[in-house]
């Protein structure tokens, strides 16, 4: 029986969007613990109130702790929301299963696909945590900039999650007059929404770093939400789903907003640069990259066409030109718009 009264939060990621979430929360009063894995992150919100590395010159609140030991973090909490990147997101659930001992509100914050599973977050922690907490994962996406949430700028967003009354309370935790949250019970295509646009966020940054205009940049995001709802459908997403803000809403923030990571990796390769390079010069994760890889293979699994999906595949992994790539997308056969390919 979860209760219904939120008395203390664990936030396991402390990068930028975690650390948004749970200083979100603590401006709320609501006492939170946030883990991070690095030791330095920890000491300087000790210190100085502020998570330097990932969201600096953001203060915190007093309300907010951080840690790196995990048990320290899930103490006695009510709540846990997950904001660790996908690609060492099992590790970590498989640290904090043994830690749970009974059904808690579990939110996944993380936009991503298991590259090695094609798994999404939430098929992940079924597999991982215990069975008691099969029913209380949710999962909270949308259109959001750490920064702007962490500057009290209006944002909405979707939470998806099967036990409808659990939503709802967790829907209350975050709900403040900057800061909307709509239900919903699409776990797929939510997840699906927020990991995949990140890939097309990359293409669209190829798009304006070959300088191709507004027209394509249109072009390519519409292009690229049909691909999503294609292999959303199949996987037994609701295609409602990907209009709302997990889908076209988060899809249109992280193509055209200057604060896209995925966006400016795609703008430099479109200028030039060179991956490797790009990836080294960044100190957050662009979970694009990654997510390109596994959206291919649920592409071929599903059976299902996804050609922006390849190029920025043979982008990314094969050394083929951006511009090619391009030409590629516009020189396909002929078909009609709601043709299912």
């Amino acid at each position: 029986m979860m209760r219904s009264l939120i008395q203390r939060v664990a936030v396991i990621g402390a990068g930028a969007w975690g650390t948004a979430l749970a200083r979100h929360l603590a401006e709320k009063h609501i006492p939170v613990c946030l883990w991070a894995h690095e030791p330095e992150v920890v000491q300087a919100v000790a210190l100085t109130r502020e998570n330097a590395v990932y969201l600096p010159g953001v203060p915190l609140a007093a309300t907010l702790t951080a840690t790196n030991v995990l048990s320290e973090a899930l103490t006695g909490v009510d709540c846990v929301i997950f904001a660790v990147p996908s690609h060492v997101a099992r590790p970590v659930l498989g640290r904090i299963g043994a830690l749970l001992s009974q059904p808690i509100p579990f939110v996944s914050a993380t936009k991503g696909i298991e590259e090695s599973t094609l798994e999404l977050m939430t098929q992940v922690m079924q597999g991982v945590l215990p069975a008691h907490m099969r029913g209380s994962l949710m999962v909270l996406s949308g259109p959001s900039f750490a920064s702007e949430v962490s500057q009290g700028k209006p944002t909405a967003l979707c939470l998806a999650g099967q036990d409808a009354e659990a939503v709802k309370i967790i829907q209350a935790l975050f709900m403040t007059s900057s800061f909307r949250v709509y239900a919903d019970d699409d776990l797929i295509g939510v997840q699906l929404g927020g990991a995949l646009k990140n890939v097309m966020a990359l293409a669209a940054g190829v798009v304006d770093g070959l300088e191709l205009g507004h027209n394509a940049r249109a072009a390519l995001i519409t292009r690229g939400l049909a691909e999503m709802i294609r292999l959303g459908v199949a996987m037994g997403a609701d295609p409602r789903t990907f209009y709302g803000l997990s889908g076209v809403g988060d899809l249109i923030l992280t193509c055209t907003g200057p604060l896209s990571r995925n966006h400016s990796v795609g703008v430099r390769l479109g200028k030039g640069e060179r991956l490797e390079g790009i990836l080294a010069s960044m100190h957050a994760v662009a979970e694009g990259v990654r997510t390109a890889k596994a959206a291919l293979g649920l592409a071929r699994r599903c059976g299902v066409d996804m050609p922006i999906v390849q190029e920025v595949n043979a982008v990314l992994f094969a050394d083929k030109s951006c511009r090619q790539a391009v030409g590629d997308l516009m020189e396909r056969e002929a078909k009609g718009e709601k043709t299912p390919s």
